[in-house]
């Protein structure tokens, strides 16, 4: 089976959650033996076509027929800013489209909207669920053929190390909690801080003794340089569809205390702490507590419970098969 998937970046870059999800679920299908191209629609630099993961990769300057490729395609998967352009010329020809959702945005949904969709893929199950409010409010006719939700893939093992002393932040953009964090490490000047730039967002960056801050870190290096410092992850974001790096976190049984969207409701389940973001003393008092080895210790076996709880693996199966089912 042929299958052609518009995307920014593969392999992803700066961490990127939304490309290394799709990164995961496209080489799952080259894995089981499927024919899979992701023609680019970013410059990386690169001309020639090359083989990653099992999965042919067209960069954009390749200067390749990439509407000749949909045409000849069993399947076309897209996602972000790619949905309509891609979606429009695999509607055109007949084939079936298939969306990867990341987020809870209009534009999303739009997106989706905008022709016939064979399959949209959710990140999360209350994702799924506003969709479905979005869809019967608006646009009912317009809704996809067929829904699945597929969890952001986290292979436990690609990021499992022995967590180090640091408090960490992975995106000191405000939303993401970027502001908290300086607040608390000024709060906590005993205590070592790890702030690792973002791909993405206005960084908020000063300059404490106790504080030590990281360029962009690539995701096949996040467990050696990132979680292999951290004693305690910190999530206080504004909005998360689901939450990525804690699932990371949790592969090596590192706490996460984040506030509680519905994303990061869902992604850490009973492995997460949850403390209200506007509420810096309960931050400071929770850090404080997990000082306690005892308490640091009970934390820790609720997020590597959470993490076996997680294992990609049928959720990679039923994506797999739901794309061998369409027609």
């Amino acid at each position: 089976m042929r299958i052609v998937a518009r995307l920014h970046a593969f392999p992803p870059v700066h961490n990127a959650g939304a490309e290394m999800m799709a990164s995961a679920m496209l080489s799952a299908l080259a894995e089981r033996g499927h024919d899979v191209q992701v023609w680019l629609s970013v410059y990386n630099g690169k001309r020639i076509p090359y083989e990653l993961d099992g999965v042919q990769i067209i960069p954009a300057a390749a200067r390749l027929d990439y509407a000749t490729a949909v045409k000849n395609a069993a399947a076309v998967i897209s996602h972000l800013e790619n949905v309509q352009s891609a979606g429009a010329l695999a509607r055109g020809w007949g084939r079936p489209f298939v969306v990867l959702a990341h987020n809870t945005f209009e534009p999303t949904f739009r997106a989706i909207a905008g022709g016939t969709t064979a399959l949209a893929v959710y990140n999360s199950q209350w994702m799924r669920e506003a969709a479905a409010v979005w869809f019967a409010a608006n646009t009912p006719k317009h809704s996809p053929a067929r829904e699945l939700v597929v969890r952001p893939p986290v292979h436990a093992d690609d990021y499992r190390t022995a967590p180090g002393d640091a408090i960490t932040l992975i995106n000191l953009y405000d939303p993401k909690g970027g502001g908290l964090f300086w607040r608390l490490a000024e709060a906590i000047p005993d205590r070592r801080f790890l702030g690792v730039l973002g791909a993405y967002g206005d960084q908020v960056v000063k300059d404490l003794p106790n504080v030590e801050v990281l360029q962009h870190v690539p995701g096949d290096r996040m467990a050696e340089l990132v979680y292999a410092r951290t004693k305690v992850l910190l999530m206080p974001s504004v909005y998360e569809s689901w939450g990525r790096t804690g699932v990371e976190a949790m592969a090596s049984g590192i706490p996460v205390i984040a506030h509680q969207t519905p994303g990061l409701a869902e992604s850490l389940a009973d492995g997460g702490i949850f403390v209200d973001r506007e509420d810096q003393a309960g931050w400071v008092a929770m850090l404080r507590a997990l000082e306690d080895p005892a308490e640091w210790q009970a934390a820790s076996e609720r997020a590597l419970l959470r993490s076996k709880e997680l294992d990609p693996s049928e959720d990679l199966a039923r994506w797999c098969e739901a794309i061998e089912a369409l027609k």
